[in-house]
């Protein structure tokens, strides 16, 4: 299949999303395309991003990350101050996210994604990530059924900067901590490189800074036209907890997850009306036009190495809904909104991605 093909089947879609759905939906589908494309395109992913920075003293993933924080927050924290229709991606303080965040930041390493990166790469035709799609939903959902309970272990409010300090403070907040992580990062790089005798590598590429800039402009856009920061794994767990209701599997009416007004609501009706669901929609289509049907190389896994990878994938899906949200959701969307819970899913994310490349290189992936 060529990109003239996808390219008509994606333009019949948006026009049927425009006809029989709504502007916003078609307009979010577009938004979707153009995320998957940039992700697929620039192959800018947050699990490679760590991996260099740990495995390869590469910091230069690391500082495309903080450069796209650093642009997302400037656009998204005036818009919010500004009209308080627009709404942060807000998490609570709790025992949930910091089990969650370790544990995905593990399991992240051993799947070859976070969220964004099992959809785009799963798009592209990766037979891995493809496989792990499906676990990652499932994963997701069960974590949603369990999420009440997690919550009860311990939680506090969540804390928004827009909203306790003004648009103006919480923005020039996160930019001093983005360029001190930025700083520390540098001095770690360097002395890291030092000690194996070498010269630190560019601290950024071209690549990174396309995807950046990009990335940012249209997490803005899916902030303005949704109402909401740009997410991934609602959809994924929203796709299995409909599944699950029509057929009758669990009873969804007495969960705590899926009884609050607005989950229920999306559990009978059409996904498409999900704003979630219909931007991972988006990027699977954009990562496909990217990869225009050629399949995309992956080393070939052993039985143990499936079996791992499966697992990780499930477990992936469960820890992204106890951290609410995976590099997407609770770091990207969350620190560029001003959410306090992004910044505390950060270091335990990436304390569990330390482990994660144990697990990997002891499997040989």
């Amino acid at each position: 299949m060529k990109r003239l093909p996808i390219s008509a089947v994606l333009a019949v879609f948006f026009g049927w999303l425009l006809w029989s759905v709504s502007v916003r939906q078609a307009a979010l589908f577009l938004v979707g395309i153009g995320l998957g494309a940039v992700l697929a395109g620039q192959r800018f992913g947050f699990t490679t991003g760590w991996r260099m920075l740990v495995e390869e003293k590469d910091a230069s993933g690391i500082f495309g990350q903080l450069l796209l924080l650093a642009l997302a927050a400037a656009m998204a924290m005036p818009l919010l101050g500004h009209f308080p229709e627009l709404t942060a991606a807000l998490g609570p303080p709790s025992i949930s996210l910091l089990v969650g965040a370790f544990v995905f930041g593990l399991c992240m390493q051993i799947a070859d994604g976070c969220g964004s990166g099992t959809l785009y790469k799963a798009g592209m035709g990766i037979p891995m990530n493809t496989a792990i799609l499906p676990m990652f939903s499932i994963g997701s959902f069960l974590g949603s059924l369990h999420l009440g309970w997690w919550l009860d272990l311990g939680h506090t409010t969540p804390v928004g900067l827009v909203t306790e300090w003004g648009w103006a403070p919480a923005l020039g907040a996160t930019l001093a901590a983005l360029a001190v992580v930025a700083v520390g990062v540098a001095w770690y790089a360097r002395r890291a490189n030092a000690a194996l005798g070498r010269a630190p590598r560019p601290l950024l590429v071209r690549k990174w800074l396309v995807g950046a800039v990009l990335l940012a402009v249209f997490a803005t856009l899916n902030l303005v036209i949704a109402g909401q920061p740009w997410g991934v794994v609602y959809g994924f767990g929203l796709w299995a907890a409909k599944v699950a209701n029509a057929t009758g599997a669990v009873d969804l009416a007495g969960n705590w997850f899926w009884s609050q007004p607005g989950n229920a609501a999306r559990l009978h009706e059409t996904v498409l009306l999900d704003v979630t669901s219909i931007t991972n929609i988006g990027i699977l289509g954009g990562a496909l036009w990217i990869a225009a049907g050629k399949p995309a190389a992956a080393k070939a896994l052993t039985g143990t190495q499936w079996a791992v990878a499966l697992a990780a994938g499930l477990v992936l899906g469960y820890s992204s809904r106890l951290a609410f949200g995976c590099n997407v959701g609770a770091m990207f969307s969350g620190i560029s909104t001003g959410s306090v819970h992004g910044w505390i899913w950060v270091p335990m994310a990436f304390m569990g991605t330390i482990f994660g490349l144990r697990i990997r290189r002891h499997f040989g992936f």
